[in-house]
């Protein structure tokens, strides 16, 4: 079937003024959303969904850029890591340490180890107020590296690259 060249016309000039404005939307979407694969064992999950602007709040799971450190490198390699994990404590909260335990306001959230699966020594982590802009992170796997040690410490939303939901 063919369609004549009086419908042609008009159904070609309305795809290309309809296309435009598909496309900005579409693109919008793309620059602020993201699917991620997760290959560390420090999570449950192994795909995400990434929104780099929902809200985030206490058990969240946001992803961000740890802060280039040796441990960082001898571990998962050289260049830019992004790492996923839960918000356990928010801006103005209080963390503290006794002995290997971590708390948040008098609440244990986590325990410390004293080396990595590689023998790496570990150093305690930030202890006070939480900054403003700053959250403590944490997982429930026992050897993740993050904010109960010193080369993660507070996550602040400069490092932050959205808030993400488990899929798979």
């Amino acid at each position: 079937m063919t369609l004549s060249l009086s419908l042609r016309r008009p159904l070609l000039l309305s795809a290309l003024v309809l296309l435009p404005l598909a496309w900005a939307p579409l693109d919008d979407f793309r620059k602020n959303h993201a699917f991620l694969i997760n290959a560390s064992p420090s999570l449950p999950n192994w795909a995400f969904w990434l929104d780099r602007h929902a809200p985030i709040h206490r058990g969240s799971l946001i992803f961000f850029e740890p802060p280039p450190s040796e441990l960082v490198e001898k571990h998962f390699g050289a260049g830019p890591q992004m790492f996923g994990k839960r918000v356990l404590g928010m801006p103005g909260d209080v963390v503290r340490h006794e002995g290997r335990a971590v708390l948040i306001n008098g609440r244990k959230v986590a325990t410390r180890l004293a080396v990595t699966r590689l023998g790496v020594p570990l150093t305690r982590g930030p202890a006070g107020v939480i900054p403003k802009d700053c959250y403590y992170t944490g997982t429930s796997h026992p050897r993740g590296l993050d904010s109960r040690y010193g080369a993660i410490g507070f996550v602040c939303r400069g490092q932050i690259l959205g808030s993400g939901r488990a899929i798979l």
